[in-house]
């Protein structure tokens, strides 16, 4: 689909980077939007975008017409005025535009490559993951160095609390390069450790034993595949899912290989699964340092362990991600800070 063009009018004066050094001035700034169609998703059902947005960045947000004012302190405007181009834009795009998306851009708007990001220009390329279902764009700042790793390296660690987007971000980039061609087959993967629990034995088969465990993975699948493809891929084999006993003695070539949950292998686990690593493949690890469940406590985390030796290798990247890059609920941002905080 041709994207859609649209102006934006800026109808004051831009501010000098002097200015923007000194939080306490004042300032107003008023926006033009020439494309009425989008100005409903804009500024949300009961405006309740712009209310957003007043209440992150402490400013004044008027609406009248096809025109925005934007009162408040001069940094917190000029924020605010590129969040409002940013969530135009992503309209324009296409892309949706829901509350995470202007919580994203909201926690990218101090960001030099903002603008870059959103709309694809020579000096920043637009970092964004195409699947069948849905484009995919970083919603923090870590997420937008995250998706060039995913796209260059050969091995990517994504460190970090929930909800930051490590493994959904990582099964956007498998399955579309499986779409692409560029792999043959998206094998997903963790170890089938309960969180603090003891289920017992599962009823069923194999596969009905160990997908409770794979859930999470399971869901981002269909988040952006048709569930008919999900199921024809599973069915044939172009979509593995299988705990990590399952990878021993295979070579996984040809592959995008996404380990789920790893804060709960071994060392010993952990090199298994890294020595599988085949020709034309791409392997994610994905775990939380802080949330480990191996049973009996005192046994080192393989995830840490690989950091460790592995960090500063060529071909393998490390990102890491905190709770400022919680892409969730906002509050579980601050959930995951007090915890944090606790153990500090």
């Amino acid at each position: 689909m041709a994207r859609k063009t649209a102006r934006v009018t800026e109808l004051t004066h831009p501010w000098s980077s002097e200015a923007r050094r000194e939080p306490s001035r004042r300032a107003r700034a008023e926006l033009e939007f020439d494309e009425p169609t989008v100005l409903g998703a804009l500024f949300g059902q009961f405006d309740s975008n712009l209310v957003l947005l007043e209440n992150r960045l402490g400013v004044y947000i008027a609406a009248r017409g096809n025109r925005i004012q934007i009162e408040g302190g001069e940094d917190e405007v000029a924020r605010a005025r590129d969040v409002l181009k940013g969530m135009h834009q992503r309209l324009m795009n296409g892309q949706e535009l829901d509350t995470g998306a202007v919580e994203a851009l909201i926690a990218m708007a101090n960001e030099p490559t903002l603008e870059g990001i959103i709309t694809g220009n020579a000096e920043a390329p637009a970092v964004m993951i195409r699947t069948r279902r849905k484009t995919i764009v970083p919603r923090s700042a870590a997420q937008i160095e995250y998706m060039r790793a995913l796209a260059r390296e050969d091995v990517i660690f994504a460190l970090g609390p929930a909800g930051t987007g490590k493994t959904y971000v990582a099964v956007a980039q498998a399955v579309s390069q499986l779409m692409s061609g560029s792999v043959q087959r998206l094998i997903l993967s963790r170890p089938a450790v309960e969180a603090g629990e003891r289920l017992g034995f599962l009823p069923g088969d194999m596969k009905e034993k160990v997908d409770p465990y794979l859930r999470p993975l399971y869901d981002a699948l269909y988040d952006c595949m048709p569930p008919e493809q999900v199921e024809r891929r599973l069915a044939n084999g172009e979509i593995e899912v299988a705990p990590i006993a399952f990878m021993r003695g295979r070579t996984l070539a040809d592959a995008f290989v996404i380990l789920d949950e790893a804060q709960n292998t071994t060392p010993a686990q952990m090199k298994m699964f890294l020595t599988r690593f085949g020709q034309n493949s791409r392997m994610v690890v994905c775990g939380d340092p802080r949330q480990v469940d191996i049973p009996g406590g005192d046994a080192m985390s393989g995830l840490a362990d690989a950091v460790k030796r592995l960090e500063g290798v060529d071909g393998i990247a490390v990102s890491r991600f905190t709770s400022a890059d919680v892409v969730r609920h906002p509050i579980v941002g601050r959930i995951v800070e007090a915890y944090e905080g606790k153990d500090a």
